[in-house]
């Protein structure tokens, strides 16, 4: 996927020579784009309840400043007017998700998962269940079925996912959920996916400028091949985001992620 030639590219900085050995060889989404590499260290915490007694993070490079306040301010009004729109619409679908999650399988109707978002702290991430119970428990023993590049686990045919649970991923019907994270401020309409603690782990000081801005539901990642991209070309679309956000590029995101759903094309 390639993204709109009219994204702000020209707000794309150099990356730093300091890091280059860190991050690897980008193929650019275009001739302007050279993306930046971040530096940022984490303190690993147990459950989100300690993150902020125990967070601790070194911000070296100026794309780890606060946001303009206006910018920052209509974001957060936007995600949060939005979010209780689409709540709202979509309830009666929301309320057939859970029955149809309940009544065809086993355990709780929401997941909860331990996700890590801006900066490296931890919160709780919703969505519908769409796995079995002990899904977590049955991923060691699957991880030689790895189809994902990187630290991500993915398979196309997870054998862990329930028969109404593969619907509801395909459309991307199990997030919504997410939008109590939104409202609560843990994530925002627009970012990159939030990762879990074990793959953020295992990235480099480039990967984890990923890090640097509040988690999304939707982002480039998302409307450009999901899953069927590998996960180098996930950070670099997520690098791009950050350095080109801005209010009009969220709406472009935005308005791209309906038709990605409805195809639901590239979701494992």
């Amino acid at each position: 996927m390639t993204p709109d030639r009219d994204l702000n590219l020209n707000k794309i900085r150099r990356p730093n020579p300091t890091l280059t050995e860190t991050a690897p060889a980008l193929s650019p989404l275009s001739e302007e784009a050279q993306l930046v590499s971040p530096c940022l260290s984490i303190e690993c915490v147990e459950s989100p309840e300690t993150a902020d007694s125990r967070f601790s993070s070194q911000f070296e490079d100026p794309l780890f400043q606060t946001a303009p306040v206006p910018h920052a301010f209509v974001k957060r009004f936007c995600d949060i007017t939005i979010s209780l729109v689409i709540l709202l619409f979509l309830s009666p679908f929301m309320i057939a998700a859970a029955l149809a999650v309940r009544l065809t399988s086993k355990g709780p109707i929401v997941f909860k998962q331990v996700r890590v978002g801006r900066g490296g702290r931890y919160f709780w991430c919703y969505k519908f269940r769409s796995m079995c119970i002990d899904a977590e428990a049955q991923k060691n023993q699957l991880m030689h079925l790895n189809e994902a590049s990187g630290p991500v686990f993915k398979m196309k045919r997870d054998p862990r996912i329930t028969p109404v649970g593969a619907f509801i991923r395909k459309f991307s019907i199990d997030e919504l959920p997410q939008f109590f994270n939104v409202i609560k401020g843990e994530m925002s309409l627009v970012g990159p996916r939030p990762p879990v603690p074990s793959e953020v782990a295992q990235y480099t000081v480039y990967h984890r400028g990923r890090l640097a801005v509040q988690p999304g539901l939707t982002c480039l990642w998302q409307i450009g091949g999901r899953s069927n991209v590998s996960f180098e070309r996930w950070v670099e679309l997520d690098l791009l985001y950050i350095e080109t956000m801005s209010f009009s590029n969220d709406v472009k995101i935005l308005v791209k992620t309906i038709p990605a759903v409805l195809k639901g094309s590239g979701a494992h």
